[in-house]
């Protein structure tokens, strides 16, 4: 697979030197291919929490409820909190915790889920150039956001349903 961008973050110390944080690659996605999938690692959830995970989907909604894809997400304040809870409710289970979504919702079967709404390569990267941002002020080590944004970056070739 080809790797079609990177988002880099730079920190600046005091002695005014900069280094690379992290670099987020993004994996050029087809629509229809499904590329094999490796979960999180749970340790992601230990050190969230599960009030973490669902702050940090909130965060994600947020800065997604205004860009150019907000007119995938719902439009008023009571659709946009279910919307969260969902998402929330998936990150939780895929990282390990408890089967809530499954619990309120029945199997995830998120393209099936996500197929009203079109999906191309740039939304694709908007909903992850805007998890890339927030992942950057988590608590987590480099490790476990690499581990998340790998999910992440597969997991949203799947949700891909229509071409540039």
């Amino acid at each position: 697979m080809q790797k079609i961008q990177s988002i880099c973050y730079i920190e600046e110390n005091y002695l005014n030197k900069k280094r690379l944080i992290m670099e987020y690659k993004i994996t050029q996605g087809t629509v229809g291919v499904r590329p094999n999938v490796t979960l999180p690692n749970p340790e992601i959830l230990n050190v969230l929490g599960e009030d973490g995970m669902r702050a940090l989907t909130k965060e994600h909604y947020e800065i997604l409820r205004h860009s150019e894809i907000k007119d995938l997400f719902p439009p008023n304040d009571a659709g946009i909190e279910m919307a969260i809870k969902h998402a929330s409710d998936f990150f939780i289970q895929i990282c390990g915790g408890q089967r809530h979504f499954d619990q309120n919702r029945g199997r995830p079967m998120m393209a099936a889920r996500h197929s009203p709404f079109k999906i191309d390569q740039a939304a694709r990267v908007i909903w992850l150039e805007a998890y890339a941002t927030i992942l950057e002020d988590t608590n987590l080590s480099e490790e476990l956001k690499e581990s998340f944004w790998q999910y992440l970056d597969i997991f949203s070739i799947w949700m891909m349903n229509t071409r540039d």
